[in-house]
Parts: C-alpha cells; sequence; structure tokens
C-alpha cells in the first residue's frame, strides 16, 4: 500500500543511485576500481565483471549517454559521497551571517572587543551585519551614530567591504559587510599569536617538558597566592583580638570580683570593748 502522501524529509542523493539490477539502460560506459575507463559494454558485461572483482556496479552519470557505472561497493561509494558534502558544507561559511550590536555612545574598549569579534568572523568567511540602536533622546543625534558606523566600518577595510552605504531603518543604523577573498585579506592577528602558542607547546611536548605558562596564568596564580596571604593574616588577627578580648573580660572580672571584699573590709567600722558595767571603753560613764 503507497502512502497517499511524499514523505516530509526528502531522500539523500544516494538513495536514488541505481545498482547493478536496477540499471534501466541496455548500454553502459563502465570504470574499474582504479577510476580507468574500460568503455562501452551491455549491463550484463557490466554486471558479470563487477562480480567477478566482488564489488557493485554503481550508475554515477545517469543522464549521460549511455550511463556511466563504477565498479566500487556501494557503501564505500555512499561513503565517498557524504564525505564530499561534507567537505563542501565546510566552504560554505559566506552564507552565515553575524550581527555585531552598537550604541552611540559605545566604550572605546567595548568597542574594541566587538571589533576584534567581527574581524575573527570576517576571516572565518562569513558576512557582518553591523546594528546600531537609537535609545530615547539618542534619536536626536543621529550624527553620532553614523559616525561610530563609520568608524567601525574603516577599521574593518583590510577584512571586508560594506555592499552598500549604512541606511536608517527605524530606530537602527544597518549596513552588511562581506568578506575580501583569501588573497586580498589582511591576516587575522589573534591566529597568528594563536598558532604562535600552539607551535610552542608542540615544541615542548616533543621534547619532553612542560608546556609553556602564559603571562596571564602568572598574574592569576600570583593575585591567588596574594588573596591567601592576606586571608592568613586576617585569620591571626582575628585570633589575636579574641585572645586578648578574652584575656581582658578574665582580668576585669577577677578585679570586680576583688573590689567588694576590699570596699567590706574599708566600710566594716573596728569592733569596741564593753565594760562590765555596760559602757563602752573610752566613753565617760553619765
Amino acid at each position: 500500500m503507497s502512502r497517499p502522501y511524499s514523505p516530509r524529509t526528502p531522500p539523500s542523493g544516494a538513495s536514488f543511485t541505481r545498482v547493478n539490477g536496477k540499471i534501466r539502460a541496455r548500454e553502459v560506459r563502465v570504470i574499474d576500481t582504479e577510476k580507468k575507463m574500460l568503455g562501452v559494454m551491455s549491463l550484463s558485461e557490466a554486471i558479470n565483471l563487477a562480480r567477478t572483482h566482488s564489488v557493485d556496479l554503481v550508475e554515477i552519470a545517469p543522464n549521460a549517454v549511455p550511463p556511466v557505472c563504477r565498479l566500487i561497493a556501494f557503501g564505500k561509494y555512499r561513503y565517498e559521497l557524504a564525505k564530499q558534502e561534507k567537505e563542501s558544507r565546510k566552504h560554505q561559511h559566506a552564507n552565515k551571517v553575524k550581527e555585531v550590536q552598537l550604541s552611540p555612545n559605545i566604550d572605546p574598549h567595548d568597542f574594541s572587543v566587538k571589533l576584534q569579534k567581527a574581524v575573527d568572523f570576517l576571516c572565518e568567511d562569513m558576512k557582518v551585519k553591523i546594528t546600531l540602536r537609537f535609545r530615547g533622546r539618542e534619536m536626536a543625534h543621529k550624527e553620532l551614530g553614523f559616525q561610530q558606523v563609520d568608524k567601525f566600518t574603516r577599521e574593518l577595510m583590510q577584512y571586508a567591504h560594506p555592499d552598500a552605504p549604512p541606511k536608517l531603518i527605524g530606530k537602527g543604523i544597518n549596513v552588511m559587510l562581506t568578506p575580501l577573498p583569501r588573497a586580498k585579506r589582511a591576516k587575522n592577528p589573534h591566529q597568528a599569536e594563536r598558532d604562535l602558542e600552539l607551535a610552542a607547546e608542540r615544541a615542548a611536548a616533543a621534547r619532553g617538558e612542560a608546556p609553556p605558562v602564559s603571562d596571564s596564568s602568572v598574574e592569576s596564580e600570583s593575585e591567588d597566592e596574594l588573596d591567601s596571604n592576606l586571608e592568613e593574616d586576617s585569620s591571626e588577627a582575628n585570633s589575636s583580638s579574641e585572645a586578648g578580648d578574652s584575656s581582658g573580660e578574665n582580668g576585669s572580672s577577677e578585679a570586680n570580683g576583688s573590689l567588694p571584699e576590699e570596699e567590706s573590709s574599708e566600710a566594716a567600722p573596728p569592733p569596741q570593748e564593753v565594760n562590765p558595767q555596760g559602757s563602752t571603753m573610752g566613753e565617760v560613764p553619765a
């Protein structure tokens, strides 16, 4: 029972390839396993030749007269076809578009970062779309936005050319940059640094030494050591202050405990002797 509708995903090109008995032509032009032309022969002779070599007869050019067939294993043929498609897709970066967004009052550091990103995209054969957005009262100073876009495009003249001059569309300025050919395009400066680092790492690995440490990693290690030393000093200072507070509290408590005894001893009057007649010593009887 056939399907009432066609499948959603179209089959690949290898699925339309006719093999062996599915080839409809009476005569075919045959290519052997070493890619040498054997000439025109009947279909039955070509199939028998493929069987003697333990391979398949694959139709590679069905529109030719007569059709061209090759002696090759069908699985190997499909693998080679997929590999060719993958290699062709690697060189289709020009169809990809990357967007870089700017603002009229962009910081110089942010401007340089976005510029380097655009250089990386262009060196990978990708188009770059520059977009500058105005917000609120910034629309009153459109000339500042055009100045930023012109400055950005001038910095990229060694890597790309604009398809058209910048245009104001709505609340933004847009311009599309197309990468120059590899022969006319400048090299990516960051890529040269990366290549040097990779070469140094490979040379160190070949000599059996440790890879060279970059300046950034050394700075990060020194900062970590300083932070750890500061933490140790602060912990020691806290512990000493806590010990001093505890000793001070103990001393004050001891002093406070001894004070009431001294005060009570000073405040208590000396005892007086009493005579048998009932009068105290030192007093004159009435």
